[in-house]
Formats: structure tokens, sequence, C-alpha cells
């Protein structure tokens, strides 16, 4: 698979990027983001030392904007794009962490790339997320995972689009196609080849 959201110790994760990149090739996997948490105070420091990465897999630099107030939501997706991001995602209101509500919203008005877990996301976010070409994540983390059915009926209700991630933190995180596949079918995605093909399609684009 391609994973577009992970972490690694330039935030809260356990691995370097390199250790990261070699347990994603010994999966099976053909590629990943490098998303780490990030705010005003690190998303400088962040993409400067990702940006200094030599990796024998392909792989994306980027953030994720994480429980910044939703009114500058937009301006630091714009400081991450100005300091060399290849993918910007937003730390949605997952129901298992107290995210600033507003926070889905602002993250759709914004520039990014997907929208991590979501939560209890309602239909007028979900037609924005369409309308913004902005991809809705199932979650394969412990906690944010709780509402992949909500946001798998929101999807094939309104007809945006999805990706699935491991929000990878720990080496035990990481997983291959036959899990996604698993929990993709788990949150009642019938057309769960698509959304992996989802991951692959945006990965692509933005490897560019």
């Amino acid at each position: 698979m391609f994973d577009l959201h992970t972490h690694s110790i330039f935030s809260d994760g356990e691995l370097i990027p390199s250790e990261m990149a070699r347990r994603m090739a010994c999966a099976g996997n053909k590629g990943f983001a490098i998303t780490d948490h990030a705010d005003f105070s690190n998303i400088s420091f962040i993409l400067s030392n990702l940006r200094k990465l030599e990796l024998d897999i392909d792989f994306l630099i980027g953030v994720e904007i994480t429980h910044v107030p939703p009114k500058l939501i937009g301006k630091a997706c714009k400081l991450a794009w100005a300091e060399g991001a290849e993918i910007v995602i937003v730390h949605g209101e997952t129901i298992a962490e107290p995210v600033a509500e507003g926070t889905n919203s602002a993250a759709l008005d914004s520039d990014i790339n997907i929208l991590a877990h979501p939560g209890l996301i309602g239909e007028k976010e979900a037609e924005k997320a369409k309308d913004n070409g902005i991809f809705l994540e199932i979650s394969a983390k412990k906690g944010h995972s709780l509402a992949n059915g909500h946001v798998a009926r929101i999807s094939d209700a309104v007809g945006c689009a999805l990706v699935i991630d491991t929000d990878a933190h720990l080496p035990s995180d990481i997983m291959n196609d036959e899990m996604a596949s698993r929990i993709l079918m788990g949150a009642g995605l019938k057309d769960w080849r698509k959304v992996l093909k989802n991951n692959e399609s945006l990965f692509r684009k933005l490897k560019r």
C-alpha cells in the first residue's frame, strides 16, 4: 500500500525515518508519507529535517497540522507549503481527543490533501471535502478508528473520496494491503479496492 499518514521521531513517533522506510519496505509497501504533528512552533523544523532524507523507498515529506485553533489552520497550511511540504494533512475532529469544534470545517476550507480521522463529520462538511478535492481518512489507529463506520457511510451518501492510513507512531502500527483491506471491509465499504487505489493515485500525483 501507499501509507499517507505516519509519524517519526520529529514529533511523537518512535522511529527515525530510515527505520520507518525499511519497515515499510519489508511489509511490502511501495511508498509512504512522513507527516509529523505540527503547529507554528515546529513546521519549519520538521520540514527542514525531512528534506535531508535519502531513502530507498518512495516517500513524501509533510505535516499533520494538529490542534491548531480553527481560525489559524489556513495560515498554518500556507506556511507548510511555503516550507516545502509535499503533502499537508489536518488532524480532524476525532472522537478520541478534545479537538476544537470547527476544526473539520476550517481544514476543508484550507489548501490540504487529507482530513485525518474526521470523527462524526457532517454531510455539509463532507460536501465541502468533495467540492474541494480533499480526501477523508479511514484510520487504522486505535481510538480514531471508532468513527470509521460513520465516515464510510457519509462518504457513500455524499460521494466524497476516501483514503486509508495507519497514522503510524510505532513499528507495530505498520500494515500492508491485506490488513488495510480488512479494515476497510470492517468499516462497511464494499468498494474497498477503490480506496486503496485512491492512496496510490494521490501519492503518485503528489510525487511528481
